[in-house]
């Protein structure tokens, strides 16, 4: 444990959906000096997220879907383009994205690589997320996809070209973060 920071208080402000707790602590700064400071900090778990692509279509499969803080933070539809992804719940990075892909996207996928990890808002979020590629081909294809009922998930997939995908970044079609580290690490691997 870090010998700068000594927890003070804890404090669950709500345990709705997720935990949101208020952390009262003491942090010695890089001066040397104790500091008391409060942060809130929204536990929902860790995550994982996967890119489909197929080397001979130069095609990506994403998903899209309503996302309400979206909708309230500007985005007048509330859809928003994404990879595939879902909360690990009680399961390993690669047996989640697995389980997530086939249900969200349709496809029973082979060999999955993980690429990297990263804490994607650290300033209030405790999640990590685990960021995977895999190949597929329309075989792979073993139902409609659209996510779990029991979730409320109403996913639509798509199947888009992979140049469209990256243009679809610079006109702001594409948003979330995930999705532009992928389509990224695609283009700077030269997976595709």
């Amino acid at each position: 444990m870090n010998p700068n920071v000594k927890i003070i208080e804890e404090k669950v402000l709500s345990n709705n959906w997720y935990v949101l707790k208020k952390i009262i602590f003491d942090y010695r700064n890089h001066k040397g000096e104790w500091q008391t400071q409060a942060r809130e900090a929204y536990d929902r778990g860790n995550g994982a997220t996967i890119l489909l692509y197929n080397k001979e279509s130069k095609t990506v499969v994403l998903t899209e879907q309503f996302r309400m803080p979206t909708y309230i933070n500007g985005n007048e539809s509330g859809m928003l383009i994404e990879a595939c992804a879902g909360l690990l719940d009680k399961d390993n990075p690669e047996d989640c994205i697995r389980r997530e892909t086939e249900e969200e996207t349709g496809y029973r996928i082979g060999e999955v690589k993980k690429v990297f990890e990263a804490y994607m808002s650290p300033g209030s979020v405790t999640e990590i997320l685990y960021f995977f590629i895999a190949a597929y081909t329309k075989e792979m294809k073993v139902n409609e996809g659209g996510g779990a009922e029991d979730e409320q998930e109403n996913i639509d997939v798509l199947e888009i070209a992979y140049d469209k995908a990256l243009e679809m970044i610079n006109t702001g079609e594409i948003k979330d973060g995930k999705t532009i580290m992928l389509l990224q690490h695609l283009r700077l691997n030269n997976i595709l």
